[in-house]
């Protein structure tokens, strides 16, 4: 009996030692994260894309660049409105990251092996008009 409440004791104990460290790893993720108050500069341009699923696509994309603080692509008018820090990035590299996820920007086709890989409601048409 001893040992058996000995190991649910050294079971539980690792437990709640695992969830801490998932916790600080969080804490420390957040923290070398840019804030929207940090980012240094902004801007807006045009995306291809058709649906919801395509927003979470483009805006993981965008947010993947290092230095980018927030990215809202917004489905209706085709438009990406995006804060970072331009001592970490620049414009093109965001243009870059987004186009290798499968969607055209105004400065960059996307990848076609990408966009073949697309859910068929991602799948726009190359002749749409972007940042009405």
């Amino acid at each position: 009996m001893n040992k058996v409440i000995l190991s649910l004791i050294v079971i539980a104990s690792i437990g709640f030692t695992s969830c801490k460290n998932e916790d600080k790893q969080k804490t420390e993720t957040a923290t070398t994260e840019v804030s929207k108050e940090t980012a240094t500069a902004d801007i807006s341009f045009g995306v291809r894309g058709n649906c919801g699923m395509c927003k979470s696509t483009i805006e993981k994309a965008a947010n993947s660049v290092e230095g980018v603080a927030n990215a809202t692509w917004d489905v209706d008018k085709k438009k990406i409105d995006i804060f970072f820090d331009d001592s970490k990035t620049d414009t093109m590299e965001i243009h870059n990251a987004i186009a290798a996820s499968g969607y055209d920007t105004e400065k960059v086709e996307g990848s076609e092996d990408a966009y073949k890989s697309l859910p068929e409601c991602c799948k726009y048409e190359h002749n749409m008009v972007m940042n009405q």
